[in-house]
């Protein structure tokens, strides 16, 4: 009886794996074919999915190697309209996203699986039948040996958007398809202009429709083309239908830009717009994460990113209910969690997707207007959508929160993700907030001003307890110092502040001041030990 078996060896899968076995859990990955898939598939990874990526021991690989990007911008036919910064402020450690190849982020999560001892890889399993009692539930699995059996304590699907598992379990999604198709091409070219995403609408180049241009690693350029519901997917992925699209978005989008007319097609796909997702993510011992429990149109960057914090918020939970440290209803909270991320996302992207293909006359109307006023007047430039990006769900309403009973002005609400800000670490050197945090619980204090220790090392039998002290104050050895300020700015700390973060660094509860009773209280809560 194996504790965990995932299905799907993709960034979500993968990142699932890892998360389990470096907190000690013996998990199987099944994967139905090799390694990586063809095509880059998923580019934009987010700020907070590389954070993740950073506490899983991949991050700064992916970092070195991708093309990092903050900036972007917005134009109408060949005039640029606006631009706007997704990290306007100073002080974190990662950049709002990085353009990297899915094939690449595949491929280093697979390394760092690979040296984890607990952690089995078998790929060209091929799940064909699932069943599941009370207790777990039984997978019949194709392999190059012939048909096997495993039994599991708990199956989590993270087979993708066509998932094998939903099928073989009789469940679906459900939402909206639009109609209208996009083409992706992957171009290798030379191009030198600045790393930004650029957004067309109504180009010369593509009259009538719209244009998207992000850079990749290796001088290869990811452009998407709207195409009309009418156009016939096997036609445009042909190189005769793709070449003159990118000759003409060369010879008038990129003049004067420094790109070489010269480039080659690596790779070309067309996709159609929808946003779903199944009714609920848990199903008795079967849990179902990422693409294979919801989508979104592309635009926006909401699909991996969002699989990868499902994996995030599932790894602690399922961790915590093997190890009997928390009831088997905590796994409830995932589903409602991130259901409500997925609903959060689907809106969004949704949204975007109206703007960008507007289906009537009025809609169509009302789009050009906001675009013709957003080249002068700033309140239209909050209107136009061309996808808003991934930011991490604040999980308002969870039941795994404490609600305040303290006055805060600012800072973190519960439910909300942690913020990164610099530090300096024991001996004076130069760190950041987010990696000083534990793989489990943790308590951040935000210490007295002067030499009085405060009694928070009490907790640290139950978990990591992180002492923060301002610039110049006097310090215990153990205390990490406030390098800037920025995390009494983003915290809103005063001393005496606590803030306890999940092991997926979500708030779960802060105080002016902490007691043993207020944080027991707090704990019982996000381990759904509270009805």
């Amino acid at each position: 009886m194996h504790p965990v078996v995932i299905i799907g060896a993709g960034p979500v899968g993968l990142t699932l794996a890892i998360d389990l076995a470096q907190r000690g859990q013996n998990v199987v990955l099944l994967n139905k074919g090799k390694l990586t898939a063809s095509g880059s598939k998923a580019i934009c990874f987010s700020k907070r999915s590389l954070e993740i990526f950073d506490r899983l021991g991949c991050g700064q690989r992916m970092v070195d190697k991708g093309v990092s990007w903050n900036v972007g911008k917005v134009f109408l036919k060949d005039k640029p309209l606006y631009g706007f910064d997704l990290l306007p402020e100073p002080g974190h450690a990662r950049p709002a996203f990085i353009n990297l190849q899915q094939y690449y982020v595949e491929e280093y999560l697979a390394e760092r699986a690979a040296e984890l001892p607990n952690l089995d890889i078998r790929w060209l399993n091929k799940v064909i039948a699932i069943s599941q009692t009370d207790d777990g539930a039984t997978l019949t699995v194709e392999t190059p040996e012939g048909i096997n059996t495993l039994q599991a304590q708990y199956v989590v699907a993270c087979d993708g958007s066509r998932s094998t598992v939903r099928h073989l379990m009789g469940l679906e999604t459900t939402g909206r398809v639009f109609q209208d198709r996009f083409l992706i091409a992957d171009m290798k070219m030379t191009a030198e202009f600045p790393i930004e995403r650029w957004f067309w609408f109504d180009p010369p180049f593509h009259p009538k429709q719209s244009v998207l241009l992000h850079s990749q690693p290796d001088n290869v350029w990811r452009i998407d083309f709207q195409l009309g519901w009418d156009a016939d997917p096997e036609e445009e992925k042909k190189p005769e239908k793709i070449i003159p699209r990118v000759k003409a978005l060369l010879a008038h989008g990129g003049k004067n830009k420094g790109i070489s007319p010269e480039f080659e097609l690596e790779w070309a796909s067309v996709y159609t717009f929808a946003c779903q997702r199944m009714a609920s993510f848990r199903h008795g011992r079967v849990l179902f994460a990422g693409d294979s429990a919801h989508g979104v149109s592309p635009f926006g960057a909401r699909g991996a990113n969002s699989g990868i914090q499902d994996a995030e918020n599932l790894a602690w939970k399922l961790d915590a209910v093997l190890r009997g440290q928390a009831p088997e209803a905590l796994l409830n909270s995932y589903a409602s969690e991130r259901e409500y991320a997925a609903d959060e996302n689907i809106r969004n992207s949704t949204r975007a997707t109206d703007f960008i293909t507007p289906k009537s006359d009025s809609s169509r109307v009302f789009r050009d207007a906001v675009l013709d006023l957003a080249k002068d007047y700033p309140f239209a430039r909050t209107l136009v959508n061309s996808g808003r990006l991934s930011v991490p769900a604040t999980l308002h309403g969870s039941v795994l929160n404490t609600p305040d009973a303290d006055v805060f002005t600012g800072g973190l609400v519960p439910g909300s993700v942690a913020k990164d800000a610099p530090v300096q670490v024991a001996g004076g050197s130069a760190s950041w907030l987010l990696p000083q945090l534990g793989q489990g619980f943790t308590l951040l204090v935000y210490d007295a001003e002067d030499d009085t220790d405060t009694d928070a090392d009490i907790y640290a039998d139950v978990c990591t307890v992180v002492r923060i002290r301002a610039q110049g104050a006097l310090s215990a050895p153990e205390a990490i110092v406030d390098a800037d300020g920025l995390i009494a700015q983003r915290y809103d700390m005063q001393p005496g502040t606590a803030y306890l973060l999940r092991p997926d660094q979500h708030v779960c509860a802060r105080w002016r001041h902490i007691t043993p009773k207020k944080l027991q209280i707090a704990f019982d809560l996000a381990l759904g030990k509270v009805n």
